[in-house]
């Protein structure tokens, strides 16, 4: 894939873009306006100049590193540089030739395309101090979700619908966004799909585990709807292995593929974390306070997660306990931590982790950047109640890395901080497999997740499994692709061998890439 870079630059012909515009990127609602509501934090209302000279910014690198780090390798530069000329369709079929959801990626994604981005040489050790634009790499994906958010507005988006049906029917279990991608594919490729999910309504944790001040659920709707336009079924309500054995899933369809997800939560192993009233896993918190947003209301015996006037403190310092700050935040909390057992980040990179790989730096998240502190290097002894069976205060140690262990910091005071609600945010550990395992022989691999070969079939003949099911928890663009490689291994499967029809990552011939001027 050639580069599509500024060449005569943005639409002043600045062909030097990448050093004469500096970074910008999506434009936040005021933190007084978005905490009071929940809907989504970035405006979306940029100037489409000032969209142009951000993708102008890119450097048509002859060896385009942000393809490497893409897991969907997307064409970044061509689109980029369709979208400087103003081509904003032609951006659009480039970037939805590879990604089915750019509207997704484009709000959720931390964008490891970013971190590959030639442009982002040098910021993190000096080196582009003399030019505020370099070493700020190009806002890739906030130029994503506004190419795909012009496609919806022009009526450029449409069902995928192929011309002819196979007789081949697939059931993919779970609607997050690698069963999605999957269904959507092998729709495309003419196979009758249907999607199996357990909760209500479709989206995995796109629905339920994102808050709305991410991904406002309509725009999750809007492509659920075109999917089903595409004769994808959805039904929701069904928990595989439950409701009907995997082995009847398996026997009524000519293939099957697993993407539930990593649902099992890493617990707290310490006293008192069970057995005192204000502990709660972050997966619960979240999918409360997101169905109440819907509108639904509390189930029989469902007590409400309210963190309102309450002190929090949220254990985990990842992207899903940031979403439980944000959470908390808008709930009218009293006060909110969020501790990290690990210690801070470094502000620019180490020298073990150079440029081109995922910067391990210091970051703040929209919802940290609303308030409550932050605490690292901390490590949970205790929980401590009071007579009546509810959590007063969380005991701790601080700790160090040494040499790749952590060590307890000899000296230092132990902690003790008061809290009303702790949240646990710890992380997956891997699918809920007992019933795979039962009833229909899936094997696993040494930590607990779907072992799976190159094409993603398991050891059970017609039975695949992609994402987080297969893969650990990992990002929303991993998700897709998997999805998507996973839809090309089925294929080939219903194909008797035969190559898939499916375009492979990073690759799709139904355009051409940009040529260098």
């Amino acid at each position: 894939m050639s580069g599509g870079g500024n060449g005569s630059g943005s639409g002043s012909g600045n062909g030097w873009a990448f050093v004469s515009e500096g970074r910008r990127g999506p434009a936040a609602r005021a933190v007084d306006e978005r905490l009071g509501d929940w809907r989504e934090v970035y405006r979306g209302d940029e100037e489409t100049a000032d969209l142009r000279a951000q993708a102008s910014r890119c450097m048509d690198c002859g060896v385009p590193f942000c393809h490497q780090g893409c897991p969907l390798g997307n064409p970044i530069p061509d689109f980029n540089d369709s979208l400087r000329r103003g081509a904003w369709r032609r951006a659009y079929e480039q970037l939805s030739a590879t990604n089915n959801f750019p509207e997704f990626t484009g709000r959720l994604c931390p964008a490891p395309c970013e971190g590959a981005c030639v442009l982002g040489i040098g910021g993190d050790d000096g080196l582009g101090a003399e030019h505020p634009s370099l070493g700020r790499p190009v806002t890739i994906e906030h130029i994503e979700r506004h190419i795909i958010e012009r496609a919806f507005a022009e009526g450029w988006v449409e069902p995928c619908a192929p011309k002819t049906r196979s007789d081949k029917h697939v059931a993919v279990v779970g609607s997050g966004p690698a069963g999605l991608a999957a269904a959507a594919q092998l729709c495309s490729a003419g196979h009758r799909v249907t999607i199996f999910e357990a909760a209500d309504r479709a989206g995995g944790l796109l629905r339920y585990g994102i808050p709305d001040f991410k991904l406002e659920k309509q725009v999750l709707d809007r492509r659920l709807a075109l999917m089903r336009q595409a004769g994808v079924e959805i039904v929701c309500g069904v928990r595989a292995g439950e409701h009907e054995g995997w082995d009847a899933l398996r026997a009524r369809h000519d293939a099957l593929l697993i993407a539930t997800g990593a649902e099992r939560a890493r617990e707290l192993d310490v006293p008192g974390a069970r057995e005192l009233d204000g502990v709660t896993l972050a997966m619960p918190y979240l999918t409360q306070q997101n169905r109440l947003v819907a509108g639904a209301e509390l189930g029989p015996g469902e007590r409400r997660i309210d963190a309102h006037a309450k002190r929090v403190v949220i254990l985990g310092g990842g992207d899903t306990g940031s979403d439980c700050l944000g959470t908390a935040l808008r709930q009218g909390a009293a006060s909110v931590q969020q501790i990290e057992l690990l210690p801070q980040p470094p502000a620019t990179r180490a020298a073990s982790n150079p440029w081109p790989r995922w910067p391990l730096i210091f970051r703040t998240s929209s919802s940290q950047a609303e308030g409550g502190a932050r605490d690292f290097g901390v490590l949970t002894k205790r929980l401590v109640g009071d007579d009546a069976g509810n959590l007063v205060a969380l005991e701790a140690v601080r700790v160090t890395l040494d040499d790749g262990q952590l060590q307890e910091i000899e000296g230092a005071d132990p902690l003790r901080i008061d809290v009303d609600l702790l949240i646990l945010a710890l992380g997956f550990l891997g699918p809920r497999s007992e019933a795979l395992v039962e009833q229909l022989g899936v094997a696993l691999d040494a930590r607990g997740n779907v072992a799976v070969d190159a094409h993603y079939a398991t050891n059970v003949d017609g039975v695949f499994c992609a994402g987080d099911a297969h893969r650990g928890a990992s990002l929303i663009v991993w998700a897709i692709a998997e999805g998507r490689e996973a839809a090309r291994g089925v294929d080939r499967y219903l194909r008797r061998g035969k190559p898939s029809r499916l375009p492979t990552r990073g690759r799709d011939d139904s355009f051409e890439p940009s040529r260098r001027r």
